[in-house]
């Protein structure tokens, strides 16, 4: 199996505490602790598994999944055909803006994928809190295959 989904999967179940602060490992690691940590999430998992990202507005890695998607469309590196450990941004209300980032794992059919994603709960999918495996819809996202 894929080095970054192994590495995000360990983490799943992990939650931020206090509740609702924005406080974790992740934020203590990147130096920028108690802010939203889905690109936080995404840039501790690449390094963990040895693949650390660009500095992308941070010295280890994104913060903003605005920058970062400029940064990986500036590169060339978003992709159609997304495999498994590729980044992925959402677009819950399809206003352009990117709202959150996660680690794809795999196709599940034409319209479906499961991604594991940091801060992220059933009732609040950006600032949820925990890390967790989801399904999405292939409709409110773009994918990033970083070339390290």
């Amino acid at each position: 199996m894929n080095v970054i989904v192994e590495t995000a999967e360990k983490e799943i179940g992990v939650v931020e505490t206090p509740k609702n602060s924005n406080k974790t490992k992740y934020g203590k690691w990147f130096g920028l602790d108690g802010v939203a940590w889905c690109g936080i999430f995404v840039s501790w998992i690449y390094a963990q598994a040895g693949k650390q990202l660009p500095k992308i507005g941070f010295l280890k890695g994104f913060a903003g999944c605005q920058t970062a998607v400029a940064f990986f469309k500036k590169k060339g590196w978003i992709t159609t055909k997304p495999v498994p450990g590729d980044i992925v941004f959402f677009d819950w209300n399809a206003d352009g803006r990117y709202d959150h980032t996660g680690i794809f794992v795999r196709g599940i059919d034409k319209k479906t994928f499961e991604s594991i994603e940091g801060n992220t709960s059933l009732t609040n999918q950006s600032n949820g809190g925990q890390v967790m495996r989801r399904v999405r819809n292939y409709s409110v996202a773009i994918f990033v295959h970083p070339e390290l």
